[in-house]
């Protein structure tokens, strides 16, 4: 499997306003196969770093790459190597479940064939075979939940930027989901995931980014961060603790 990274985040400065910058001069990278947890405490900046990568915000200064080129060399392949699942579910009020995978799988150029079993799979993995010609209206708040992560799923693309996906899910789904990013994680693809249960994503992730008021305070496996927080054989809960407590 090629070493070449599918994500490069290169001295990533920016925010909302030119003059106070909410990212400063952040550097990290996703491996193919590779998932990599992105923490920190609210307001770190981690939807911030996840929408500049997404392309709804534009860097100060610094680059961002995925597959080795910008957003502005070729936006139309860019954005078809990501799907993103953000925090709170956003879905069409009088589509159905399968309307909103349908439409996702065309929105990737996902042949039909390849769509019937990905969607039929999805369907039957979040229990949400009796809710697939449901409308989103009707749904729960974690069942929404689940339809934006099966939309995300079902197009297959290379780099998935997931945002706080176990808001809302039963512990099933929650289980269904990590199974399955391990399974994609598997068959190549690369996961940035963030998320404030520690403990959780500890034994999933391949390697951590711990962002603490913007800037990048240590990254590296388990083992290179808890080295870098002077806590060895720590959890991640109590590194990531260590680092913040340290970082005042």
């Amino acid at each position: 499997m090629s070493e070449t990274p599918v994500l490069q985040i290169e001295e990533l400065s920016g925010g909302y306003s030119l003059g106070r910058p909410v990212l400063h001069d952040i550097s990290f990278e996703v491996k193919p196969g590779e998932m990599v947890g992105l923490i920190g405490l609210n307001g770190a900046g981690k939807s911030t770093t996840m929408k500049h990568i997404l392309g709804l915000m534009a860097p100060h200064h610094g680059g961002i790459l995925v597959h080795g080129r910008t957003r502005d060399e070729n936006p139309e392949v860019y954005q078809s190597s990501l799907a993103f699942v953000p925090e709170s579910p956003l879905l069409y009020e009088e589509l159905t479940v399968r309307e909103h995978l349908e439409f996702a799988a065309r929105a990737y150029g996902v042949e039909p064939e390849a769509y019937l079993e990905r969607s039929e799979r999805l369907l039957k993995l979040f229990h949400m075979e009796e809710k697939a010609d449901s409308l989103s209206m009707h749904l729960s708040k974690g069942m929404k939940q689940k339809v934006m992560i099966m939309c995300a799923f079902v197009a297959r693309p290379p780099l998935y930027i997931i945002d706080e996906p176990f808001l809302g899910l039963d512990p099933l789904g929650i289980r269904s989901l990590l199974d399955f990013m391990l399974e994609m994680k598997e068959s190549g693809s690369s996961i940035l995931l963030s998320s404030h249960i520690l403990s959780t994503i500890e034994n999933y992730c391949d390697r951590f980014i711990v962002l603490h008021r913007g800037a990048v305070i240590a990254q590296g496996t388990l083992t290179e961060i808890a080295e870098q927080a002077k806590t060895p054989g720590a959890t991640l809960e109590n590194i990531f603790y260590a680092l913040v407590k340290d970082e005042g």
